[in-house]
């Protein structure tokens, strides 16, 4: 329950709903259930509120649990920490996946920052980092410094330290600066799929993956010399959702986006920004001759609903990849 969003426990009443009542005295139930049960087994603690209720047919005990907000809780047994899940009437071991959402909801951790197996060092590319840190974070890093550079990447959760393989990349220090992010992260990039009609079909017009990481050269204007993967992404769309058109000069030629391209940016940004690094699936994006289809993976992160989502409430999965694509202008709040 606590796992999940709460509830109540009653003790003195039978599965069928019957009530029998209490079979230990007050003191000797409380004093189980918060010692022993709720302090010895149940890691890491939860003090929950305990209150008994008289009845003709004896005293009953209300144990109420609210949502936890150091998931995930575990029973000690057996020498292990065991962790479950409440799905209906039953409790149920939590797969891998379940554990990790715990974890994300108490804030313990941030998928984006888990190691990427074989992605050392290296593999940042170097000249984008510099690039980007110079000239958000007023300081001058040199190429040479590497000792020094690799500092500001462990300080910005873009490098992880690990006793086995040393200094490794993180998801978002591949995502962000990675030189070849497909290599190690397969579900990264968007496969394009250009359909002529309506449905799905073997015979696409055009079926093209493009990968890369987000980081993009500028020069002191601003003006991209080499764009990123977002960039790249949004300028293949326009090459299909867009058409040339003579300007009203009647001389030069100009095209003209099918769609709002200020839609087209944000959701490619949040395909990229805000989905689950953890899930193995590429994003897609599915062209038909009425519509377009963005698939995103990852369910809505930790607590968020839609109805929390209409009124207002944010809960950031990659607040890392959040971060520099402000810094990019990608993302304006």
């Amino acid at each position: 329950m606590a796992n999940l969003k709460g509830g109540k426990l009653i003790l003195g009443v039978e599965d069928d709903g019957s009530i029998t009542g209490l079979t230990k005295s007050s003191a000797q139930c409380e004093r189980w259930v918060m010692d022993t049960v709720f302090g010895r087994y149940i890691s890491p603690p939860i003090i929950p509120y305990y209150e008994e209720v008289q009845t003709e047919q004896g005293i009953v005990a209300v144990i109420s649990i609210d949502e936890g907000t150091t998931k995930p809780y575990a029973v000690l047994q057996n020498q292990r920490p065991d962790i479950y899940i409440r799905i209906g009437s039953t409790n149920q071991l939590a797969s891998r996946e379940q554990i990790i959402r715990l974890a994300q909801e108490s804030g313990i951790i941030h998928p984006e920052t888990l190691p990427v197996s074989g992605a050392i060092y290296t593999e940042i590319d170097k000249g984008l980092f510099l690039d980007y840190y110079n000239k958000n974070y007023g300081e001058e890093l040199r190429p040479k410094e590497s000792k020094i550079i690799i500092e500001k990447l462990l300080q910005l959760d873009l490098l992880v330290h690990t006793n086995s393989s040393g200094d490794v990349c993180s998801i978002a220090g591949q995502i962000l600066f990675g030189k070849n992010p497909g290599r190690f992260l397969h579900q990264s990039g968007f496969r394009i799929i250009h359909y002529p009609g309506i449905d799905a079909e073997i015979n696409a017009l055009s079926d093209e993956t493009l990968n890369g990481c987000v980081a993009q050269l500028t020069d002191a204007s601003g003006e991209v010399i080499i764009p990123g993967l977002i960039s790249r992404v949004i300028l293949h769309l326009q090459e299909i959702l867009s058409n040339e058109e003579i300007a009203s000069d009647n001389v030069t030629r100009q095209r003209s986006w099918i769609y709002p391209p200020e839609i087209i940016r944000e959701l490619v940004v949040n395909a990229t920004i805000h989905r689950d690094y953890t899930k193995a699936n590429q994003n897609r994006i599915e062209i038909f001759s009425d519509r377009i289809e963005i698939i995103s993976f990852g369910n809505l992160p930790n607590t968020l609903t839609i109805e929390k989502i209409k009124a207002g409430q944010q809960y950031p999965r990659n607040p890392i990849l959040i971060k520099v694509a402000k810094d990019y202008g990608f993302i304006d709040n």
